[in-house]
């Protein structure tokens, strides 16, 4: 697999979103600026402001969204290139007056290279994963209420790196989650270990297939499990594809 510098690594937040008063003329609810929206100030229905750490790929997967839509939806030139404050429209049904974007806030995490869509939920490319456990499968994907794969196994039993790559994320700051590990290995395929109990490695770290990145246990679970996903530009896809 084609390895490529791909994410600075990333910190998770909680975001408040707040419906927003009527605003006024001259509002740019993208950076932020205007009276109705100060950096300290409420967010629109249907945006983010983005925070220090964050990247377009990680409110992507927040918000179930692809790079590829946040960028159009935001008129971005460069994907890489969200700013500290500024406001990005996560949703569809989002409304606001999108003016340029003039802010000259801290950038944020700054994915490098190209991001794109893929044509389907296929996989691209001809990825080929491996299974991080060899556990029985507890639940399959389904697209809806299960946007991965549920491993079965034991507490403490070693969970494995699908695939070669950099650690992206560590943390268990995304809800029902647990404790979370997330493994990039291209510009647009990562994949994602939750409900860990003890965390092998640490975010920048060069992973190959089949290393160690965390201990099965029950972390924001009702059981002990592995949830495993796997996502291209943010959006979940059928696991079972990649072996």
């Amino acid at each position: 697999m084609k390895k490529t510098a791909l994410i600075t690594s990333l910190s998770v937040v909680s975001v408040l979103l707040i419906s927003a008063c009527q605003s006024s003329s001259n509002v740019d609810v993208r950076t932020g600026t205007g009276s109705q929206y100060k950096n300290n100030g409420p967010v629109p229905a249907g945006y983010h402001r983005v925070v220090r750490g964050e990247n377009l790929y990680r409110i992507g997967l927040r918000y179930n969204q692809s790079v590829a839509t946040l960028t159009r939806w935001n008129g971005l030139r460069d994907a890489s290139q969200i700013e500290v404050g500024q406001l990005i429209r996560v949703s569809r049904s989002a409304t606001g007056n999108v003016a340029s974007n003039t802010s000259n806030k801290t950038t944020a995490s700054k994915p490098t290279g190209a991001w794109s869509a893929p044509s389907s939920a296929v996989n691209v490319g001809n990825v080929r994963l491996s299974r991080p456990v060899s556990g029985s499968v507890l639940a399959n994907f389904n697209g809806g209420s299960n946007k991965g794969v549920d491993f079965a196994g034991n507490q403490g039993e070693a969970i494995k790196a699908a695939g070669a790559g950099k650690v992206v994320y560590v943390g268990n700051a995304l809800r029902g989650y647990g404790n979370v590990v997330m493994v990039q290995h291209s510009q647009s395929l990562l994949t994602v270990y939750a409900h860990n109990d003890q965390i092998k490695v640490s975010e920048g770290e060069q992973v190959k297939q089949g290393q160690q990145l965390a201990t099965m246990g029950s972390s924001g679970a009702d059981r002990v499990k592995l949830h495993f996903e796997v996502r291209q530009n943010g959006k979940a896809v059928n696991p079972n594809l990649y072996w």
